[in-house]
C-alpha cells in the first residue's frame, strides 16, 4: 500500500478551512509602471508650431529658415527654397551649415518623380587605408579628426548645384543672393552663436584662419552684435557667378589647395575637378499603409530606418502603448539589429556589393523578430560577432531642413562637417570650415571611430571612395502618394534613430508635431551594448523595468530632428527645441 502525504489543510473543519483561505495573502501586484513624461523633462509637448497651406521651412537657423519662406514667396519651389536656405545656412550656422563638407538631399515632385542626391564627400586620391594608424596600429585621431588630412573632398556646393539644375525653378544667382547678402551686410547674432563660438574658443584659436573668422578681436561675436564675413561672401558671390567652377576650380579652389599644402593635408586640384554628385535610386519602403521614401548609401540612413521600421511594423505598438517598457524595448531591439547589419554590409555603393533587396525584405525582417525576447535584451555580441566598442562621443553636429511647398513638392536636405566646425580649420581667405569627415570611415575597420560606431571592411579607406553616413533626409507619403511628413535631422547616429521614433511617434501613437518631435527619446547602435535614455525623461519605474529586461542603460543627449507634418491641407512646422536658434515656419 503507498502512503501518502495529506495536506495539512485537509485536517481543518470546512469552515475554519474557507476563513483561512479568505486571510490568504494574495499574489504580488504586477508592478506599476509610470509612463508619463516627467515635470522634470525640459520640452514642452505643446510648444506651438507654425502652419500654413501655402509652404512651410522648418532649421536649425530662424534666419535661414526666414530665407527658404521668402524664396517660396517669390514664387520659388521647394528645391529653390531647399537650396537657398541651406546657402543661408553656411553662413548663420558655421558650426555646420557649410560649403566645405557634404551631404544628402531626398526629393519628392508634384509630378510624382522621387528621387536622391548622394553629395557625401570623397576620400581626397591620395588618401590611403591605413592613413591615420599609428606606429602601434592604432588611430591617431589627433590626424583623423583634427589635422588636414581629415578632411575629405567638399561636395556641398556640387550636390545644391546638381539638385537645382534638375529641378529648381529660379534663377541660380537668385537662391545664392541672400547667403550672399547675410554674409556681405551681416546679421545680429543670437545667444546660440555666441556660446557655440565661446565654447570652441580654444580650439578655433589654434588655426589663424578660423580666429580670424569666428574670434574677430580675438574673442566670439558678443550676442545683440553685428557678424559679417566677407572672404565668405567673395566665395559665394564666385559660386553665384560661375556656378560649381566659382567653387572647384579658380579662386576658391586655389585658396583649398594653398590650405592643404600649408598644413600637409591631402586635396589636389585634380580632386576638386574631379568631384561629382550622384543619382541614387531613393530607398522606399512601406510602413504601416504609409510609403517612406530615404536617403541609400552612402548614406547608411534610409536601409537602417527601414531595417529597423521593417522589424517594428511585425508588432502591434500601438495596443501596447505609447512609451510602454515593452515598446521601448521592441525599438531598442530593431535599432539593435538593424546597426549590427548598418555595420557590416554598407559602405560606398560604387565600391562595396549591398544586399539591399534582401536587408529591406520582410523575411529579413521576420529573421530578426524571430531572435527577439520580449522578456530579455539580446545581447549585442549574440546578435552579430563583432569586437566590443568604446563610448560614443558626443560630437554630432550636422544640419537638417525640411521643407514643402504648395504645390505638392517636397524636399529633405541635410548636410554636415561632422564634429563643430568639422576640422576646426578654414580655408584662409575663403570664409568656411572644412570637414573632418575622413574619421566617418573605418580607420581601423572593427575598430570605434569618434561615435562609438564600429564598422567593417566596406567602409575602410579608399582613394575616391565615399564614407559611409548616418544622414537619414526623409518624406513620408500618405496612403494617396502625398508628402505627409518631412523629417530628418543632426546627431550622428542618433540621426536614425530619431527619424524612426519621429516616424513612429506620428504613424503609430497619432501624436501631433511638437509632442512627437520634442518628446523624449532613446538610442541603440549595437556597439557599445548600451540604450541611451534622454535625462529627465523617463520615471524611475520604467527605467528599473528596463533593467529588468538586462539593458544597460546610459544617459545621454539626442539629436535635432527639424520636421513638417500635414494634416488636411494644412502642413505644420517645428524646429526641434533640443537647440536654441531653429525655427519652424509656414504662411
Amino acid at each position: 500500500m503507498v502512503h501518502r502525504r495529506r495536506d495539512p489543510l485537509m485536517l481543518l473543519p470546512l469552515g475554519l478551512l474557507l476563513a483561512l483561505a479568505g486571510c490568504r495573502p494574495e499574489a504580488p501586484a504586477p508592478e506599476v509602471v509610470d509612463t508619463t513624461v516627467p515635470a522634470a523633462w525640459h520640452l514642452p509637448l505643446d510648444a506651438p508650431a507654425a502652419s500654413g497651406a501655402n509652404g512651410a521651412v522648418a532649421s536649425d537657423d530662424s534666419i535661414a529658415t526666414a530665407v527658404g519662406l521668402r524664396i517660396l514667396r517669390e514664387g520659388g519651389n521647394a528645391v529653390d527654397a531647399a537650396v537657398a536656405t541651406a546657402f543661408a545656412l553656411a553662413v548663420t550656422y558655421p558650426e555646420a551649415g557649410n560649403l566645405g563638407g557634404g551631404g544628402f538631399i531626398v526629393l519628392r515632385m508634384a509630378d510624382g518623380t522621387t528621387a536622391s542626391l548622394d553629395f557625401r564627400e570623397k576620400a581626397p586620391l591620395a588618401a590611403t587605408r591605413d592613413m591615420f594608424l599609428d606606429e602601434s596600429g592604432d588611430v591617431d585621431e589627433d590626424q583623423s579628426l583634427w589635422s588636414h588630412r581629415s578632411s575629405g573632398v567638399p561636395g556641398s556646393v556640387m550636390g545644391l548645384f546638381t539638385a537645382h539644375e534638375r529641378f529648381g525653378r529660379l534663377a541660380w544667382r537668385d537662391v545664392v543672393a541672400p547667403a550672399i547678402a547675410l554674409a556681405r551686410d551681416g546679421f545680429v547674432v543670437n545667444e546660440r552663436f555666441e556660446e557655440v563660438n565661446e565654447g570652441r574658443a580654444e580650439r578655433l584659436a589654434r588655426h589663424p584662419g578660423a580666429a580670424a573668422i569666428l574670434l574677430p578681436g580675438g574673442a566670439a561675436a558678443r550676442a545683440g552684435t553685428v557678424w559679417r564675413n566677407p572672404d565668405l561672401a567673395a566665395t559665394l558671390t564666385r559660386i553665384a557667378e560661375q556656378g560649381p567652377a566659382g567653387f572647384y576650380a579658380g579662386r576658391t579652389a586655389d585658396l583649398i589647395v594653398e590650405e592643404m599644402r600649408r598644413g600637409g593635408g591631402l586635396i589636389t586640384r585634380e580632386d576638386l575637378a574631379a568631384y561629382a554628385a550622384a543619382w541614387r535610386e531613393p530607398v522606399v519602403f512601406d510602413y504601416r499603409g504609409h510609403t517612406v521614401v530615404s536617403m541609400p548609401p552612402a548614406s547608411s540612413g534610409g536601409i537602417t530606418l527601414g531595417i529597423a521600421a521593417n522589424i517594428l511594423e511585425g508588432y502591434d505598438v500601438a495596443a501596447l502603448g505609447w512609451r510602454s517598457p515593452e515598446v521601448i524595448h521592441l525599438t531598442a531591439e530593431a535599432l539593435r539589429r538593424a546597426f549590427a547589419d548598418r555595420n557590416h554590409y554598407l559602405g560606398d555603393p560604387d565600391f562595396v556589393g549591398i544586399p539591399r533587396a534582401w536587408l529591406l525584405s520582410e523575411e529579413h525582417a521576420a529573421a530578426h523578430r524571430a531572435s527577439i525576447r520580449m522578456d530579455r535584451a539580446t545581447p549585442s555580441m549574440e546578435v552579430t560577432p563583432a569586437r566590443e566598442g568604446g563610448p560614443s562621443n558626443e560630437g554630432r553636429e550636422t544640419t537638417h531642413l525640411s521643407v514643402a511647398d504648395d504645390e505638392g513638392n517636397a524636399v529633405a536636405l541635410t548636410t554636415t562637417v561632422n564634429f563643430l566646425f568639422g576640422s576646426g580649420i578654414a580655408v584662409t581667405g575663403a570664409g568656411f570650415f572644412l570637414n573632418n569627415e575622413m574619421d566617418d570611415f573605418a580607420s581601423k575597420p572593427g575598430s570605434p571611430n569618434a561615435f562609438g560606431l564600429v564598422q567593417g571592411e566596406a567602409n575602410a579607406i579608399e582613394p575616391g571612395k565615399r564614407m559611409l553616413s548616418a544622414m537619414t533626409p526623409t518624406i513620408v507619403l500618405d496612403a494617396s502618394g502625398a508628402p505627409m511628413m518631412v523629417v530628418g535631422g543632426r546627431g550622428g547616429p542618433y540621426i536614425i534613430s530619431e527619424t524612426l521614433q519621429v516616424i513612429s511617434n506620428v504613424i503609430d501613437f497619432g501624436l501631433d508635431l511638437a509632442t512627437a518631435v520634442n518628446a523624449p527619446r532613446i538610442h541603440h547602435q549595437h556597439l557599445p551594448d548600451e540604450l541611451v535614455l534622454e535625462e529627465d525623461g523617463y520615471s524611475e519605474s520604467l527605467i528599473a523595468a528596463l533593467r529588468s529586461r538586462g539593458h544597460e542603460i546610459e544617459f545621454g543627449g539626442s539629436g535635432k530632428a527639424e520636421s513638417l507634418l500635414k494634416r488636411g491641407d494644412v502642413w505644420s512646422a517645428l524646429a526641434d527645441g533640443r537647440v536654441s536658434g531653429g525655427w519652424g515656419g509656414a504662411f
